[in-house]
């Protein structure tokens, strides 16, 4: 056994041993180290964790927030006692990366996440837009957005509720629709929230004429949701495709191979 592994096993009894006894808490050394590292925190951190988890408070932030900081020192220290033997200044500065690697880790999968569902949300918003414009012909726009959220597509909820919020609380403006495109910035996101915003100030005479546009802009939508989806179908059914010529080529290759060596061995 190494003297870094010999390091590792003892320190780790050690704090489990101060723990037991509450002399060290690990809990409160991250809470209090934590302010230092907050230069750290990415500006959209708090947004990207609003979109997987939805309804998030600033402590459960703090949480999470503090949870990265514990996993890349953890790292940091482990690696230190790993590279004892030979502590160089290359071997601190890949402890100290590889440490940042894994504080970057849940950003990174935040990230991920965030890219995979603007796909589903290009594909999901034309019909979701379509269910809308029924509730408008019969309600204004805020109160047929606010009737809309219990049947919306669960991604869509948390940022309807934040737009209907901000109308609610006096803002008349068009600033939360476009709060709403930013969240979800897919294909004519930022074109659909200002025609809404416009028929929501339209007169009734013009509300029918706005409907008619929103109505055609929402059609032409779906039919590029549906050329899409046609698109990926047609993509995948080739790429199968392309496997299996590569399978069957491949195999039949590797048995011509084999045939010609037992030909030549005899």
């Amino acid at each position: 056994m190494s003297t870094g592994i010999l390091f590792i096993f003892i320190a780790l009894i050690f704090v489990f041993v101060l723990e037991t006894n509450n002399h060290f808490s690990s809990r409160k050394f991250v809470k209090e180290t934590e302010p230092y590292f907050r230069f750290l925190m990415e500006d959209d951190y708090e947004f990207l964790l609003k979109v997987k988890y939805g309804n998030i408070t600033s402590e459960d932030v703090e949480k999470l927030y503090g949870q990265r900081i514990r996993n890349g020192l953890v790292v940091i220290v482990f690696m230190f006692f790993i590279f004892l033997n030979n502590l160089t200044f290359v071997y601190v500065v890949l402890s100290v990366i590889l440490g940042f690697l894994m504080f970057k880790l849940q950003y990174t999968q935040l990230k991920s996440y965030y890219k995979a569902n603007l796909h589903k949300i290009n594909l999901m918003l034309p019909y979701y837009l379509k269910s809308l414009e029924i509730l408008i012909q019969h309600y204004t726009v805020p109160v047929a957005i606010g009737k809309s959220i219990d049947s919306a597509p669960e991604i869509f909820k948390p940022g309807l509720q934040r737009l209907i919020d901000k109308i609610d609380a006096g803002d008349s403006s068009v600033q939360p629709y476009m709060d709403f495109a930013n969240e979800y910035p897919v294909r004519d996101s930022m074109r659909m929230m200002r025609l809404l915003y416009r028929l929501g100030l339209g007169s009734q005479q013009n509300k029918q004429e706005q409907l008619l546009m929103f109505s055609r802009t929402i059609s032409a939508l779906q039919n590029k949701a549906r050329e899409q989806k046609y698109q990926e179908r047609l993509d995948k059914m080739e790429q199968k495709t392309m496997i299996m010529l590569f399978g069957t080529g491949g195999g039949t290759l590797v048995f011509l191979l084999l045939s010609m060596m037992m030909m030549m061995n005899l």
